[in-house]
């Protein structure tokens, strides 16, 4: 088989299937799956299918952001609930929006290194889950009630007990937020609006052709990675259910911003939603492939890590994939197809506006001439995360299993996933179909 020399360097490295869960919207309440949950029932009907038993894997990485305390270490629980046994290591990866990107890039470090034939990598997150907790005030209320020993003392400190004391604090809304510039997530989307000029139609144009085309791909049968769940109830979950097929410029136009009030241009509609949901992809080695007869979907060639500016965070894709193409020597037009995490529409659009602007590619890519423009044709093709929603832990790796589809489905080679990251990273990674 061979196949082209991976950018990790040594043995080449192959994905021979994938699999994921609609991505649910979350609804003001805990849904009805954990993160761990999510995983498993992405990853039993993967491993179903497989020539191999899963103890024949040699290790299962998965990223997630807001583990459960009862999921510590998530990637080993996971691994023991889908019958890998007690000697196939899991562990697990963190890097905020990339995490599920990171747990690939991972493997493949593992397999290219000879540590590895067979990983199953991905991401999960339920964000609906994400927990609510005391504010500091009352653990420490709570920890002086604990050490007070007689009545009167424990009185006195349930006398200074104030309302105050039970203001909770969202976990969430915390992690969203960049704890070293003080922005969250939707003033950086703001930041970057202004710097491109980037205008609420054009977020509101960006966010219902994202609408559209999932629902284009739902109805067209392109998201067969997608494996339904079953709850407790007997419910049936087996489409991603953000997706707004009506969505309209006028509709859209009536949302008030969110994060720069009054006059801000992010609103609800044209950013990711919160979202539970799972993603895999199973890696392998060329012996391994060649052992159990398995059918390869791609190659993983190449791999960057980008830092930035946090307050810029969403530009992190214009800076990972720019080593990539540099060191692979291709411009644009060589990329048959594009996925960019949607963490917001303007974000998107930013990263475009950046690839174009000679200023920008000269003092921060480092670049003589800006890049050849991305067709938005050729970007996206069946919505991004504007409509199928963002779960932290698990995009990356959906983005990764869905550019392999959409090669597949579109007879192309060349793929090119990245994700920006809160904090002020990106994360790029550039597929072959082989």
């Amino acid at each position: 088989m061979g196949g082209q020399q991976s950018g990790w360097g040594g043995r080449p490295v192959f994905v021979v299937d994938g699999s994921r869960t609609p991505f649910l919207k979350a609804r003001g309440r805990p849904g009805p799956f954990s993160a761990s949950d999510l995983a498993v029932a992405a990853g039993r009907a993967l491993l179903a299918r497989q020539p191999f038993a899963p103890e024949a894997l040699d290790e299962v990485i998965l990223g997630c952001m807001m583990p459960s305390p009862d999921e510590a270490n998530i990637g080993r629980v996971v691994a023991l609930r889908l019958g890998c046994g007690h000697r196939v290591p899991g562990w697990t990866v963190q890097r905020n929006c990339a995490s599920g990107l990171q747990s690939i890039d991972s493997a493949a470090q593992n397999i290219a290194a000879g540590r590895s034939g067979l990983v199953l990598a991905g991401g999960t997150e339920a964000m609906s889950h994400a927990p609510v907790l005391y504010n500091e005030r009352m653990v420490h209320w709570l920890a002086a009630l604990a050490g007070a020993r007689s009545t009167s003392a424990k009185l006195k400190v349930l006398a200074g007990l104030r309302p105050g004391h039970f203001k909770p604090v969202i976990a969430l809304l915390r992690g969203l937020t960049d704890p070293v510039v003080g922005l969250s997530m939707g003033q950086t989307a703001e930041i970057l609006a202004h710097r491109f000029g980037i205008t609420r139609e054009q977020m509101d144009g960006f966010a219902m052709r994202s609408h559209q085309r999932l629902d284009a791909a739902h109805r067209g049968g392109r998201l067969d990675e997608i494996e339904a769940l079953y709850d407790s109830k007997g419910n049936v979950y087996d489409f991603d259910d953000g997706v707004r097929p009506d969505s309209t410029l006028d509709k859209l136009a009536k949302l008030r911003p969110v994060f720069d009030k009054p006059l801000g241009k992010v609103t609800a509609g044209n950013s990711a939603q919160i979202t539970d949901g799972a993603a895999w992809v199973l890696l392998a080695s060329e012996d391994m492939v060649a052992k159990y007869g398995l059918k390869v979907m791609g190659q993983l060639i190449d791999s960057a890590w980008a830092g930035l500016d946090p307050a810029l965070m969403g530009l992190g894709p214009a800076y990972a994939m720019a080593p990539v193409m540099q060191r692979q020597g291709l411009d644009t037009p060589d990329i048959d197809y594009y996925e960019i995490n949607e963490a917001f529409a303007t974000q998107v659009l930013a990263c475009l506006a950046a690839w174009r602007d000679a200023a920008f590619c000269r003092d921060e890519l480092d670049r003589e001439t800006p890049f050849t423009p991305i067709d938005e044709e050729r970007l996206n093709v069946d919505g991004g995360a504007v409509a199928v929603g963002h779960p932290v832990g698990s995009s990356g790796a959906r983005i990764v299993l869905h550019m392999l589809k959409v090669l597949e489905h579109k007879n192309a080679r060349r793929g090119m996933c990245s994700i920006c990251i809160g904090g002020g990273q990106g994360g790029a990674l550039l597929i072959e179909r082989t």
